[in-house]
């Protein structure tokens, strides 16, 4: 008899007894490793998903770094042909840094969201979930899984909804009744048919705080994101930001927490019993112009286990160099300089810009350096997206020469 056709007939009366008795077993397990929660759920397509995720393909709202096949997203067989069940989990994660280091005039700093202090969130959940597969290895003959986190084709959120662990808030976040939206999602699927849990009511109510104060309007209405407009989206791009975009960034150096900052389900949370993802602050908030100096090596040593590092170091350091027009930080003016030498257009045409930006606050001698400086820069400089950024460089200060 195939493993299939095993399963189905061990879920009579006996079986069904037997798979409530695994999923209690499995979750007293889980809790004795570490997971802070775990919820069995049906793996029935997600149909209302499946409309959803259509609709922000046409509108233009997805992001580019999910999984494009909407099928793939929303039907669990199209992963695992054989699957029963979805066991869904959640791991808590800081909000607070202790002692965190603060920026000063020629040592400012840039910021980490939270999502990416401590070790790469995938790497840790993918080891728990291991360690739940292995477990159902060691109970049940010619058991199948599929493990994804984040990077997945299914939707992790849809997934831990369906499966109990909390409900789907306005900012589109996983909101969790114990810890919030400060919670890591991953999810495993098997063939094994375990009994599903009931899932959360939605709680938002009329509240709209992460509406209200999203800085581009990326949550467009409850629920949908434009994730073309979201600040974390933006952080992780690898092209010249958007000038529009650029104020709004600030020294984030990835990702942003606002929608989750004003939500009144987070407020007073810091779950930081998870030491894997204890922030070291100097990764957390990291000086920004040495940042700018990092090689590769140094990158991987320093920011590696950080699940901010799998852009590579190129969209932080652009970020790095708008943070520092951001703080107008004069300092930083010897090192942009050099770093129009740069052999990445988006550095060197983003430092560019930069000198101007920074430049327009400063005495009128160190704006002429400044402004001969990228006309020298125009002169030798020929990739055309570059030479738009010195333009705008050089407009930032004829504008401040002018007043």
């Amino acid at each position: 008899m195939g493993m299939d056709r095993r399963l189905r007939a061990e879920q009579g009366d006996d079986g069904g007894e037997r798979w409530r008795r695994l999923k209690e077993e499995l979750k007293a397990y889980a809790c004795s490793i570490g997971i802070d929660k775990i919820g069995f759920a049906t793996a029935e397509p997600f149909l209302e998903l499946k409309e959803r995720l259509r609709r922000q393909q046409e509108l233009g709202y997805a992001s580019g770094f999910e999984e494009p096949d909407v099928d793939m997203r929303t039907d669990p067989r199209r992963t695992l042909p054989g699957v029963r069940s979805i066991i869904a989990i959640a791991l808590a994660y800081p909000t607070r840094i202790k002692d965190a280091p603060r920026s000063r005039p020629g040592a400012y700093r840039g910021f980490l969201a939270r999502a990416a202090w401590g070790e790469d969130y995938h790497r840790v959940l993918r080891r728990k979930l291991e360690d739940l597969a292995d477990f159902l290895r060691r109970r049940v003959d010619g058991v199948q899984v599929a493990i994804m986190v984040d990077t997945g084709a299914l939707s992790d959120r849809a997934a831990a909804e369906r499966a109990g662990l909390g409900w789907v808030g306005k900012n589109t976040m996983l909101i969790t009744p114990e810890f919030g939206s400060w919670v890591y999602l991953g999810e495993m699927l098997t063939n094994v048919p375990f009994p599903p849990d009931v899932p959360v009511a939605e709680a938002c109510g009329d509240c709209t705080r992460c509406i209200d104060h999203c800085h581009t309007g990326a949550l467009v209405a409850p629920g949908q994101l434009n994730a073309q407009r979201c600040v974390s989206y933006l952080t992780q791009t690898k092209d010249f930001l958007a000038d529009e975009f650029r104020d709004v960034v600030g020294n984030r150096l990835y990702g942003c927490d606002t929608c989750q900052l004003v939500c009144p389900y987070n407020k007073g949370l810091n779950p930081d019993h998870q030491e894997a993802f204890a922030p070291d602050p100097e990764v957390a908030k990291p000086l920004l112009q040495p940042l700018l100096t990092m090689g590769n090596r140094e990158f991987r040593e320093r920011f590696g286990a950080s699940a901010a590092a799998w852009r590579g170091k190129k969209p932080l350091q652009r970020n790095a160099i708008l943070a520092l027009a951001h703080y107008r930080d004069a300092s930083a003016v010897p090192l942009l300089k050099r770093l129009l030498a740069d052999p990445r257009p988006v550095i060197r045409g983003t430092a560019a810009w930069a000198l101007g930006k920074i430049g327009a606050r400063q005495s009128l001698p160190v704006r002429a350096e400044i402004r001969q400086e990228l006309e020298n820069f125009l002169n030798i400089e020929s990739d055309p997206a570059v030479r738009r950024e010195a333009e705008k460089g050089l407009r930032h200060l004829l504008v401040e020469d002018e007043a």
